[in-house]
């Protein structure tokens, strides 16, 4: 676990005396945040007078410690992985992806490894030379669907001026909670959520963000959309859609109160394991050729038996 580190040798100062382990380490190595001190700890990396230590285990003054640093994943090379990737589309400038729900896009907290982006280094070794791989935009970890990855620096510059200027075409399906009765759209400025860190809310002051909608398909207490971005906030669609009362069904993030559906609807809505959103179409100007391109993805095995099941229970208790 150690690689080939070299461990420091510290003493521990009088003046840490009654403190615990990690509060010393903080004081002796403050270079290095607490987090980062405690993972060391945890992982055998400390070790005082010669012992294993623990997080919590008090020092009074005069003990030795051995800390063996570790770098932190996020100021490492990404490593290519061997994941398989369903190509829907391939030449020298780009490759575009039909990504399964359940892969992480780009390498984050929690997510060192196993990522869309360890697995393109892997398919495309080349794009260890283009700035994040190649990925222009994102998917949630939990949304199916289309996403086109630049080959080239040319191809990377001249895709996010598409997305900019907003002529690239990115069509979504989503399910949501509610009849929505008519075709709309959201325009909401998309930023943070104040309190809450790990959510995005609509926030006066955020950036610009529309979603437009049509009605797919109607069933009773939910309703298939068909979603099309002008811009690409993150959590975008289920930011919007939540805000208008009609959040995503599956998404845990957003779906706050209880939104009424049929009694043989509950079950099948709580079993879906994830947000039911798949990016189905994506369309854009080829980078080289200027040719307009355009894909489509069918949607996922999951989302086309939960649409089903909602069908059949929706004919029985009809």
């Amino acid at each position: 676990m150690s690689g080939n580190y070299t461990p420091l040798g510290l003493t521990v100062p009088g003046e840490c005396a009654g403190m615990r382990l990690d509060q010393a380490l903080a004081r002796l190595l403050p270079e290095y945040s607490r987090n980062r001190l405690q993972e060391w700890v945890e992982q055998g990396l400390v070790k005082l007078d010669g012992a294993p230590a623990t997080v919590k285990q008090k020092v009074w003054g005069g003990e030795t410690l051995e800390v063996t640093p570790q770098p932190h994943p996020a100021e490492q090379p990404h490593q290519p992985e061997d994941i398989a990737l369903n190509v829907v589309f391939e030449d020298d400038s780009l490759l575009v992806l039909n990504k399964p729900a359940g892969l992480v896009v780009h390498p984050g907290s929690g997510n060192w490894q196993g990522t869309l982006l360890n697995a393109l280094l892997h398919h495309a070794p080349q794009l260890s030379g283009v700035p994040r791989a190649g990925i222009v935009h994102r998917l949630d970890k939990d949304t199916s669907g289309l996403l086109v990855i630049a080959k080239t620096l040319i191809a990377q510059t001249a895709l996010v001026r598409q997305l900019q200027a907003r002529t690239a075409r990115r069509e979504y399906y989503a399910l949501v909670h509610g009849e929505v009765a008519r075709a709309g759209k959201v325009d909401a400025p998309i930023s943070r959520h104040p309190t809450q860190r790990t959510r995005m809310a609509v926030v006066e002051g955020g950036k610009a963000a529309v979603t437009h909608y049509v009605i797919a398909e109607r069933f009773p207490g939910c309703t298939l959309l068909r979603c099309r971005l002008e811009t690409g906030r993150t959590h975008q669609i289920r930011v919007h859609l939540a805000a208008i009362h009609h959040p995503l069904v599956g998404d845990r993030t957003y779906l706050s109160g209880v939104h009424k559906c049929p009694p043989a609807l509950r079950a099948i809505f709580a079993a879906f394991p994830r947000q039911a959103l798949h990016a189905a179409q994506l369309g854009l100007e080829h980078p080289v050729t200027g040719e307009r391109m355009e894909w489509r993805a069918p949607l996922p095995e999951d989302m086309a038996q939960l649409l089903e099941e909602i069908r059949s229970a929706s004919h029985e208790s009809a």
